[in-house]
Protein backbone atom coordinates (compact mmCIF):
# COMPACT_ATOMS: atom_id res chain seq x y z
CA UNK A 1 0.00 0.00 0.00
CA UNK A 2 1.21 3.49 -0.83
CA UNK A 3 2.17 5.92 1.91
CA UNK A 4 1.31 9.58 2.43
CA UNK A 5 4.56 11.46 3.10
CA UNK A 6 4.31 15.11 4.16
CA UNK A 7 7.28 17.43 3.73
CA UNK A 8 7.70 20.97 5.04
CA UNK A 9 10.47 23.52 5.23
CA UNK A 10 10.25 25.14 8.65
CA UNK A 11 11.96 27.43 11.12
CA UNK A 12 12.80 26.12 14.59
CA UNK A 13 9.62 27.70 15.91
CA UNK A 14 7.45 26.16 13.20
CA UNK A 15 6.96 28.91 10.61
CA UNK A 16 6.27 27.26 7.26
CA UNK A 17 4.87 30.10 5.15
CA UNK A 18 7.89 31.44 3.26
CA UNK A 19 10.79 29.04 2.66
CA UNK A 20 12.72 31.87 0.95
CA UNK A 21 12.90 33.64 4.32
CA UNK A 22 14.40 30.47 5.79
CA UNK A 23 16.68 29.37 2.94
CA UNK A 24 17.19 32.42 0.70
CA UNK A 25 18.48 31.89 -2.82
CA UNK A 26 20.69 34.96 -2.69
CA UNK A 27 22.11 36.35 0.53
CA UNK A 28 23.86 39.61 1.36
CA UNK A 29 27.06 38.43 3.09
CA UNK A 30 26.99 41.49 5.38
CA UNK A 31 23.55 40.62 6.78
CA UNK A 32 22.75 37.85 9.27
CA UNK A 33 20.96 35.05 7.48
CA UNK A 34 19.89 31.44 7.73
CA UNK A 35 21.80 28.88 5.64
CA UNK A 36 21.21 28.22 2.01
CA UNK A 37 19.73 24.89 0.94
CA UNK A 38 23.04 23.04 1.26
CA UNK A 39 24.24 19.80 -0.35
CA UNK A 40 22.95 17.60 2.50
CA UNK A 41 19.46 19.10 2.30
CA UNK A 42 19.46 18.71 -1.48
CA UNK A 43 20.54 15.08 -1.06
CA UNK A 44 17.75 14.42 1.46
CA UNK A 45 15.13 16.11 -0.71
CA UNK A 46 16.32 14.18 -3.77
CA UNK A 47 15.98 10.87 -1.91
CA UNK A 48 12.51 11.86 -0.67
CA UNK A 49 11.13 12.80 -4.08
CA UNK A 50 12.85 9.81 -5.65
CA UNK A 51 10.44 7.57 -3.70
CA UNK A 52 7.33 9.45 -4.88
CA UNK A 53 5.34 9.09 -8.08
CA UNK A 54 2.44 11.37 -7.12
CA UNK A 55 1.68 14.40 -4.98
CA UNK A 56 -1.37 15.76 -3.19
CA UNK A 57 -1.68 19.53 -3.41
CA UNK A 58 -4.08 22.02 -1.92
CA UNK A 59 -5.81 24.39 -4.30
CA UNK A 60 -3.93 27.57 -3.33
CA UNK A 61 -0.58 25.83 -3.61
CA UNK A 62 -1.59 24.42 -6.99
CA UNK A 63 -2.63 27.83 -8.31
CA UNK A 64 0.68 29.41 -7.24
CA UNK A 65 2.89 26.51 -8.27
CA UNK A 66 1.22 25.99 -11.67
CA UNK A 67 2.36 29.50 -12.57
CA UNK A 68 5.90 29.11 -11.19
CA UNK A 69 7.25 25.56 -11.55
CA UNK A 70 6.61 24.86 -15.26
CA UNK A 71 9.27 27.46 -16.17
CA UNK A 72 11.56 26.98 -13.15
CA UNK A 73 14.99 25.41 -13.29
CA UNK A 74 15.38 25.03 -9.51
CA UNK A 75 16.58 21.46 -9.23
CA UNK A 76 15.95 18.76 -8.28
CA UNK A 77 12.38 19.81 -7.46
CA UNK A 78 11.46 21.40 -10.81
CA UNK A 79 11.91 18.21 -12.82
CA UNK A 80 10.13 16.20 -10.15
CA UNK A 81 7.06 18.41 -9.68
CA UNK A 82 6.65 19.03 -13.41
CA UNK A 83 6.81 15.32 -14.23
CA UNK A 84 4.84 13.80 -11.36
CA UNK A 85 1.08 13.11 -11.18
CA UNK A 86 -0.57 15.95 -9.23
CA UNK A 87 -3.84 15.32 -7.36
CA UNK A 88 -5.33 18.68 -6.38
CA UNK A 89 -7.84 18.66 -3.53
CA UNK A 90 -10.47 21.17 -4.63
CA UNK A 91 -14.17 21.60 -5.14
CA UNK A 92 -13.79 23.66 -8.32
CA UNK A 93 -12.26 23.02 -11.75
CA UNK A 94 -8.56 23.85 -12.21
CA UNK A 95 -8.20 27.18 -14.02
CA UNK A 96 -4.48 27.00 -14.74
CA UNK A 97 -3.39 23.98 -16.80
CA UNK A 98 -0.33 21.98 -15.67
CA UNK A 99 0.75 18.64 -17.11
CA UNK A 100 -0.24 15.70 -14.94
CA UNK A 101 -2.71 17.63 -12.76
CA UNK A 102 -6.21 16.47 -11.90
CA UNK A 103 -8.79 17.82 -9.48
CA UNK A 104 -9.96 15.42 -6.77
CA UNK A 105 -12.99 16.10 -4.61
CA UNK A 106 -14.58 14.71 -1.51
CA UNK A 107 -13.61 14.26 2.11
CA UNK A 108 -9.82 14.14 2.43
CA UNK A 109 -9.93 10.71 4.13
CA UNK A 110 -11.81 9.29 1.13
CA UNK A 111 -9.37 10.89 -1.33
CA UNK A 112 -6.41 9.42 0.58
CA UNK A 113 -8.02 5.99 0.84
CA UNK A 114 -8.65 5.95 -2.92
CA UNK A 115 -5.13 7.13 -3.86
CA UNK A 116 -3.28 4.83 -1.46
CA UNK A 117 -5.26 1.81 -2.71
CA UNK A 118 -3.89 2.32 -6.23
CA UNK A 119 -0.57 0.76 -7.23
CA UNK A 120 2.46 3.00 -7.05
CA UNK A 121 5.07 4.56 -4.81
CA UNK A 122 4.78 7.15 -2.04
CA UNK A 123 2.45 10.14 -2.43
CA UNK A 124 4.04 13.42 -1.34
CA UNK A 125 2.42 16.42 0.27
CA UNK A 126 4.60 19.45 -0.49
CA UNK A 127 3.67 22.98 0.54
CA UNK A 128 -0.12 22.88 0.95
CA UNK A 129 -0.07 23.76 4.65
CA UNK A 130 -3.83 23.60 5.21
CA UNK A 131 -4.03 20.23 3.45
CA UNK A 132 -1.08 18.92 5.49
CA UNK A 133 -2.81 20.13 8.67
CA UNK A 134 -6.00 18.31 7.67
CA UNK A 135 -4.09 15.11 6.94
CA UNK A 136 -2.23 15.33 10.27
CA UNK A 137 -5.46 16.05 12.16
CA UNK A 138 -7.10 12.95 10.67
CA UNK A 139 -3.99 10.82 11.29
CA UNK A 140 -3.52 10.23 7.54
CA UNK A 141 0.22 11.00 7.33
CA UNK A 142 2.45 7.92 7.31
CA UNK A 143 5.73 9.84 7.45
CA UNK A 144 6.66 13.47 8.12
CA UNK A 145 9.87 15.05 6.78
CA UNK A 146 10.95 18.44 8.09
CA UNK A 147 13.81 20.56 6.76
CA UNK A 148 14.46 22.73 9.82
CA UNK A 149 16.37 25.99 9.42
CA UNK A 150 18.26 27.28 12.47
CA UNK A 151 16.22 30.48 12.66
CA UNK A 152 13.30 31.78 14.67
CA UNK A 153 10.64 33.39 12.51
CA UNK A 154 7.73 35.22 14.15
CA UNK A 155 5.88 35.50 10.84
CA UNK A 156 3.65 33.04 9.07
CA UNK A 157 1.49 30.03 9.68
CA UNK A 158 2.53 27.10 11.83
CA UNK A 159 2.15 23.57 10.48
CA UNK A 160 0.82 22.13 13.71
CA UNK A 161 -1.63 24.87 14.74
CA UNK A 162 -5.14 23.60 15.32
CA UNK A 163 -4.43 19.91 15.80
CA UNK A 164 -7.37 18.46 17.70
CA UNK A 165 -5.30 16.34 20.07
CA UNK A 166 -1.82 15.33 21.16
CA UNK A 167 0.05 13.31 18.52
CA UNK A 168 3.01 11.15 19.47
CA UNK A 169 5.64 10.60 16.81
CA UNK A 170 8.68 8.37 16.56
CA UNK A 171 11.92 9.88 15.30
CA UNK A 172 13.16 7.73 12.42
CA UNK A 173 16.18 9.81 11.42
CA UNK A 174 17.87 13.10 12.18
CA UNK A 175 20.45 14.42 9.73
CA UNK A 176 22.40 17.60 10.58
CA UNK A 177 23.79 19.67 7.72
CA UNK A 178 27.01 21.70 7.40
CA UNK A 179 25.05 24.97 7.54
CA UNK A 180 23.27 24.14 10.80
CA UNK A 181 19.94 22.89 9.46
CA UNK A 182 18.36 19.54 10.31
CA UNK A 183 16.47 17.03 8.21
CA UNK A 184 14.05 15.22 10.54
CA UNK A 185 11.94 12.18 9.68
CA UNK A 186 9.05 11.09 11.94
CA UNK A 187 6.38 8.42 11.81
CA UNK A 188 3.22 8.27 13.90
CA UNK A 189 3.29 5.85 16.84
Amino acid sequence: MRRIVAYAITSLDGSVDDPNRLFPAEVDPDEPHPPTFDDVLVEQESALIGRQDAVLLGRRTYDAWARYWPTSDVQPFADFINGVRKHVVTSTPLDVPWDGAEAVTGPVADVVRDLTARPGRDIGVHGSIELARSLLAEDLVDELHLAVAPVLDPEGRRLFDGLPQLRRLTLVRSTPTPTGALWLVYRPR
